[in-house]
């Protein structure tokens, strides 16, 4: 079967206690570290962009459809081109940032404002801009040249979330909308059509997703062809493709972009008898969530391990994988999560004493553990087996 396409979000989550509001690409809380002076952090395909304390956004890394920021240039590769030589997005005359997603070939930020800027390939309209223009290569296309996108009369937002091929937002009001790439469905409307690529598509004119009846979500994260929202009442609804089960639906055929598949009339994921989830994190073909009890579930693709389950085996995709039938990351004797983040086929989690452990793909050094070997996709090396990434210090999530 054919892979999905390459997922562009690689986020922090965080909680407070003892409610989770989760993801660099979907909170209002950011991660702290004891060492850095960052307080929020995206990574995307090729590139990684943070809001410093002081509000500024520096992005580096891939640097060629200007998702960057500044120009078409890669930053990174040398370290003289890092520290104060790296200059700040500029995001607009006195403005700062909140937040910030690094998608899978451009980037948004939420400023002080409320308001949401994106920059980068601009295909099928995920800049939200009415047209498929990049933006953020070339000179004065940045700052106060740059557009907001037009998120309705009045609305701001409270996080964003970039994917691989669309964009989510949620707004002040706990709504959702979402624009770019609707192939497969994961702008969560019932049909398959591009928003934000054409005038008249944003603002007013785009409807929020329909999450069912007095439901509003407290936390949105984009993958790379579906979407996902953590509900008001802890539930999680996911729309888009469904590929290998991401959806977590239990059901044996993929019902990609179906109508009628949001609202009432499409299920909230089984997370297993009275669980809910603190935290949602949608990554390439799969999903994972931190439930209350503070342990960790993924379902979807099993590729390189992901899913943290000791085998390369897909779940959600049959009725009798979800719910108490999933069975939970072993994360270590006595351990718990606050935080996951779902990417191309890594996975890692934030734990309550500060350690991150990571699983899934190696090759290129993404779980942090000094070498290029996988990690969950065998039995025994999960649990008290898996090491900690050592970054020289915990990450504080509180």
């Amino acid at each position: 079967m054919k892979s999905p396409p390459r997922d562009g979000v690689a986020a922090v989550v965080v909680p407070p206690a003892p409610r989770v509001i989760p993801k660099a690409a979907a909170t209002k809380r950011p991660v702290r570290t004891h060492a850095g002076g960052g307080r929020h952090l995206s990574a995307g395909w090729g590139h990684t962009c943070a809001v410093l304390a002081t509000g500024m956004v520096k992005c580096w890394g891939q640097g060629g459809d200007g998702q960057l920021g500044l120009g078409f240039k890669d930053r990174g590769g040398d370290r003289n081109g890092m520290g104060s030589a790296l200059p700040p997005v500029d995001v607009g005359t006195g403005r700062t940032a909140v937040a910030v997603s690094a998608g899978g070939l451009h980037t948004c930020a939420v400023l002080d404002t409320g308001a949401v800027k994106c920059w980068g390939e601009a295909d099928h309209g995920k800049l939200g801009l009415g047209d498929t223009k990049n933006r953020g290569g070339q000179p004065n296309e940045m700052g106060d040249a740059l557009p907001a996108v037009d998120l309705g009369t009045g609305r701001t937002a409270v996080a964003v979330a970039a994917g691989g091929m669309h964009t989510c937002a949620l707004l002040d009001t706990g709504a959702v909308k979402c624009w770019g790439d609707g192939t497969y469905g994961p702008l969560g409307f019932a049909d398959q059509e591009n928003r934000g690529d054409n005038p008249n598509e944003m603002g007013d004119a785009l409807p929020p997703v329909d999450l069912g009846p007095g439901r509003t979500a407290v936390a949105v994260s984009a993958g790379a062809s579906h979407s996902c929202a953590l509900l008001d009442t802890g539930a999680v609804k996911c729309w888009g493709a469904d590929w290998h089960g991401a959806r977590g639906l239990g059901a044996p055929t993929k019902r990609d972009g179906e109508p009628a598949q949001i609202g009432d009339a499409f299920p909230a994921v089984d997370l297993g008898p009275g669980r809910t989830a603190v935290a949602v994190s949608a990554g390439q073909g799969y999903t994972c969530a931190v439930l209350d009890t503070g342990a960790v579930k993924c379902w979807g693709a099993g590729f390189y391990g992901a899913l943290g389950l000791g085998d390369i085996n897909h779940r959600g995709n049959d009725p009798t994988e979800m719910g108490d039938a999933l069975p939970a990351v072993d994360l270590g004797a006595g351990r718990t999560a606050v935080a996951v983040s779902a990417s191309e086929e890594h996975t890692c989690a934030l734990l309550a004493t500060g350690a991150i452990k990571c699983w899934g793909r190696g090759n290129r050094g993404q779980l942090g553990l000094g070498d290029q070997r996988d990690r969950g996709d065998e039995p025994n090396e999960m649990g008290d087996a898996l090491p900690a990434v050592d970054l020289g210090g915990r990450v504080e999530g509180r």
